[in-house]
């Protein structure tokens, strides 16, 4: 039982940082209707360039709090110009054609991500600084690390903070507004461009802070590791109702159970 207690404690945390990944797809899916295949190489990104900020700073001692809050200050910057970029170049202009053409752009845009990954980190893996002092906690039996307690502390906090938005800001009612219908939002005077590209942005700052947890996790980045950490997060939304908020967390925890549930049988 301890074994099984402790599976789905790994589950609910891997489920979590799933979680983080899938509402940045079920956002921009919620507005525009687009799989935005290019948003699992926004949290590579948020990954390599959290790695590279944190191992400058580890090496010139900066005081770890300061070294981690340094470097979400430039990694979700960052992620968030290249969502933008990614919104205004390749999906923009497509949003009048056929279903299929934003589809393939959002696979080009992942595949131009990954490159130029490639070309500025190489194809080596980059080993996550030792900057956390690691400590295990032993409720009952079942351990739990400090950084397994932020992922979900964090996780918890963005779904927290996306139903406020959503549900109780001015940017949230323009979000819900475009969702309904673009055109009659635009005619009430909403900016529909202005609201998609904040959708495509808060979803690339959840992808950077996802990007920083998931290297700290699994103590590497790697150019490649946003695919299929894409392709989990996508599924995630789907099992959760693609567009729903508090679906996308229970689909990725959902997601995550099984899945260690499933290597422990």
């Amino acid at each position: 039982m301890d074994i099984l207690f402790q599976q789905v404690l790994n589950g609910l945390i891997l489920g979590s940082l799933y979680a983080l990944v899938a509402l940045g797809y079920t956002m921009v899916y919620g507005i525009l209707e687009l799989i935005n295949f290019a948003h699992g190489e926004v949290v590579m990104l948020g990954a390599m360039v959290a790695v590279t900020v944190l191992a400058a700073l580890a090496g010139a001692g900066v005081p770890v709090p300061l070294a981690v809050a340094a470097a979400l200050a430039v990694t979700v910057p960052v992620c968030m110009l290249t969502a933008l970029v990614i919104e205004r170049v390749a999906y923009r202009p497509l949003r009048k054609a056929p279903r299929l053409a934003p589809l393939i752009t959002a696979i080009g845009a992942s595949i131009v991500l990954q490159n130029l990954a490639m070309i500025v980190w190489g194809r080596q893996y980059l080993a996550f600084p030792a900057v956390f002092e690691l400590q295990v906690y032993d409720l009952a039996g079942v351990t739990l690390t400090n950084v397994q307690l932020v992922i979900v502390i964090t996780a918890a906090l963005a779904m927290g903070g996306l139903l406020l938005l959503v549900n109780r800001t001015r940017l949230g009612r323009a979000m819900r507004a475009t969702a309904q219908h673009q055109e009659v939002a635009g005619l009430m005077g909403v900016d529909v461009n202005h609201v998609i590209a904040t959708t495509f942005a808060v979803g690339a700052a959840l992808a950077a802070v996802a990007g920083l947890l998931i290297a700290a996790y699994y103590g590497i980045a790697h150019y490649n590791m946003g695919f299929l950490l894409g392709l989990k997060a996508f599924t995630a939304a789907v099992l959760g109702g693609i567009g729903n908020i508090p679906g996308a967390v229970l689909g990725g925890i959902l997601l995550g159970v099984v899945e260690d549930a499933t290597s422990l049988w």
